[in-house]
């Protein structure tokens, strides 16, 4: 099980404060790494931390308003200065605003391609640019089943996710000779509180769980073990990657 340790590597993982990104932190944790948990406001991850130590993990907490290049820049700086360097990233942090397309807030717009993709790519600029020297990193962005299809009255969502998979690859595809690895994850649908008004639907939630091939919604610990494989040694020949967790959504 050695390929799947993370003892000496140091991890950055934005939108750690719950849900999601809360349990890859915790992941992260527990084979091993030590973890700066972001989020976008000052003691938001202060509950993921706590339990990280409790558990006997080393964590630190930072945040940063992912909307704003200035503080996401800050936040590499400081994340890089916590434990002397990243060598994994996981890009994690989004946000989401739903509005049929045609009276679109176009400001919501701009906030979800910045939030959801400037910020991305601009933290793979700044961690990359490390990995690249030291010819060694791990980078996994967050995608969606919106990377594949078109969803509804979430447009910016969607071409931020359709452009985070596309960054993934290009990425992937310049990288990967320094033998940095840049993956993405593409969680199905997942029970946290951005899905929480569809569970609470009955008729939605059983659309939604009956096409599911397991027979159930996500819990938040079922992307612990694809996090910490594409932050690990054992995904070393796996580059450009878009790994769906969905419980067979996409296959159904």
């Amino acid at each position: 099980m050695s390929l799947f340790s993370l003892q000496g590597k140091h991890a950055l993982i934005t939108g750690a404060s719950r849900g999601l990104g809360q349990a890859m932190a915790l992941g992260l944790a527990e084979a091993g790494a030590k973890v700066v948990c972001a989020s976008s406001s000052p003691g938001g991850c202060e509950q993921t931390v706590a339990a990280i130590k409790q558990a006997g993990g080393e964590a630190v907490e930072l945040s940063a308003d992912l909307s704003s290049i200035e503080a996401v820049e800050a936040l590499a700086a400081n994340a890089k200065e916590a434990f002397g360097g990243i060598d994994i990233l996981v890009n994690n942090g989004g946000t989401i605003y739903r509005q049929p397309a045609v009276d679109y807030d176009f400001a919501q717009w701009q906030k979800v391609i910045q939030v959801n993709l400037d910020a991305t790519f601009r933290l793979c600029q700044l961690v990359g640019k490390d990995m690249i020297a030291k010819q060694s990193g791990k980078i996994i962005n967050i995608a969606s089943m919106l990377s594949y299809s078109g969803g509804l009255t979430v447009p910016a969502y969607t071409a931020s996710k359709h452009a985070v998979a596309g960054v993934t690859k290009a990425l992937a595809n310049e990288w990967g000779k320094f033998n940095v690895q840049v993956n993405a994850i593409a969680p199905g649908y997942f029970k946290t509180d951005n899905t929480q008004a569809i569970q609470d639907d009955p008729k939605r939630n059983e659309t939604i769980r009956s096409r599911i091939p397991a027979g159930r919604w996500g819990e938040p610990q079922d992307l612990q073990g694809a996090v910490v494989f594409l932050s690990s040694q054992a995904s070393d020949y796996v580059n450009g990657h878009i790994l769906a967790v969905d419980g067979g959504w996409l296959a159904s």
